[in-house]
């Protein structure tokens, strides 16, 4: 089957489970993008082009609830070198400030290149003539110049989901040239903020030496590459339907009747990632108990640490290091039945996470570096009577957005000590301004309008109705 639209991601949108009677078949994936996409392939009857997990092979392509999905296979050893390595260990941490040391392996570089091509063959072999690919993230930046060279007559789009290093820092990338040569197959660049797009364009003039204008790169064949910021967005409106759910509500008052009803909570939601300033955060809320400004009789940190990549031994160890610190601030500072911080190391439904952001009273984002970070636009949803207050990292792409959050520099932890206790204590009147301004700015921009407003840039700059986008 060929389709007018093709979805490339490095995940199907689908998980592998064991049903009730043991025979084996597919879940929807949780995750914004999903719920952005899966409308838009419907209406065009689109495909989605994935690794399914796992090492399988010979899948064929299938349908899962009207989704037409098509299997990309990978082996013990490419998971190993092209996922956990490359796209990982090497551009993972690079991307995002160095927060941890990349690794360089020539090996790793080739399986990367080779899984790029087995990824754009599969595209090229299932989109319809002059239809469009769109190309997500970071695991992928080779396919869309192998992707070119095999059907030079799509429509080629890309989206970043995380954050795209300046100069200073791409540059020590050993394949540096390649990767932005990769990009340049796309009709259409796109990135979380204005910066990102910048610091593409900039690269691009220095390192491949493409003549450049604001927001274009002018090829040497005559094409014209855009690149412009879309921050992504969340399902708004079935974020705010679940909040007011009765079900919802009546477990949000569990939770705090589970806790002790305390005075305040303050709520972390992440992934266990070293990007994600989690340690940083729960010794500074430490340090406000330690000192007396904050009061276990009252006060509760619950910080949910989703399992994440554990495979990795820089994962294990971020793993074991908050572990310890949390028992070490429970045992001095905790009493019976009033932990300081609530850890829980698990992944839990929609459902369960739209009450914990109603029982939450100070939402705390305080990534080192950060792509958007959707967790605080989904608790700004949640937030439906105006209320709560959100401490967030001046380093996440959702900052420019949500600009009436008590922004920190996580780096700096007297800095953020001091938002907690400005978000801590502010009055009724003050919280409801800065989230009904909030409200409003993800109210307008959920996640159907990044989708639409991609893909109706990459229709006009693909029929040659390019302008400049958005001041990149």
């Amino acid at each position: 089957m060929q389709s007018e639209l093709v979805v490339v991601a490095n995940r199907l949108p689908v998980d592998r489970v064991t049903m009730s009677d043991g025979t084996s078949g597919w879940r929807k994936s949780p995750g914004g993008l999903v719920s952005a996409l899966e409308p838009v392939l419907r209406r065009q009857d689109g495909v989605w082009v994935g690794w399914p997990g796992g090492t399988e092979s010979g899948l064929e392509p299938f349908e899962d609830d009207g989704l037409h999905l098509v299997p990309v296979s990978l082996s013990a050893q490419e998971v190993e070198e092209f996922y956990e390595g490359f796209a990982n260990a090497t551009l993972w941490p690079l991307y995002h400030d160095v927060v941890a040391k990349p690794e360089f392996h020539r090996e790793w570089w080739d399986s990367y290149q080779s899984i790029n091509r087995r990824f754009a063959q599969r595209c090229a072999e299932v989109a319809a003539e002059g239809g469009t690919v769109w190309v997500q993230d970071y695991q992928l930046q080779l396919v869309p110049a192998m992707l070119r060279e095999l059907r030079p007559d799509l429509r080629i789009g890309f989206y970043l989901h995380i954050p795209f290093p300046p100069s200073e820092l791409f540059q020590q990338l050993p394949w540096r040239r390649q990767i932005l040569e990769g990009l340049l197959g796309a009709d259409l660049v796109g990135f979380q903020t204005p910066a990102a797009a910048q610091n593409f364009v900039r690269l691009v003039r220095q390192r491949v030496g493409h003549r450049t204008q604001r927001s274009q790169v002018h090829l040497p064949d005559g094409r014209t590459v855009h690149a412009a910021a879309y921050p992504i967005s969340i399902d708004y409106a079935g974020f705010e339907e679940l909040a007011r759910s009765e079900s919802v509500n009546q477990r949000a008052k569990e939770i705090r009747q589970m806790l002790g009803d305390p005075a305040k909570i303050f709520l972390g939601v992440d992934r266990l990632d070293y990007t994600k300033g989690i340690y940083a955060r729960l010794r500074a809320y430490g340090e406000l108990v330690r000192e007396g400004e904050i009061d276990v009789e009252d006060s509760v940190f619950i910080q949910v640490a989703v399992p994440s990549r554990e495979q990795v031994e820089q994962y294990r160890l971020l793993r074991d290091e908050i572990d310890r610190l949390v028992g070490r601030l429970n045992g001095d500072l905790g009493q019976i039945g009033r932990p300081a911080i609530a850890y829980l190391h698990s992944s839990y439904p929609r459902e369960e996470m739209a009450a914990m952001y109603r029982a939450a009273d100070v939402m705390v984002v305080t990534p080192y570096r950060d792509g958007m970070n959707l967790v605080a636009k989904e608790y700004v949803a949640c937030r439906f009577e105006d209320d709560g207050a959100l401490v967030l990292s001046e380093f996440a792409g959702a900052a420019e957005e949500l600009r009436q959050a008590w922004l920190v520099n996580p780096y700096d932890l007297n800095g953020m000590k001091s938002a907690f206790l400005e978000a801590f204590r502010a009055s009724p009147k003050e919280r409801s301004r800065r989230m009904r301004a909030m409200r409003r700015q993800v109210s307008r921009n959920d996640v159907a309008a990044w989708a639409a407003r991609f893909l109706t840039d990459l229709a006009d700059v693909g029929a040659g109705r390019g302008h400049d986008l958005n001041g990149a």
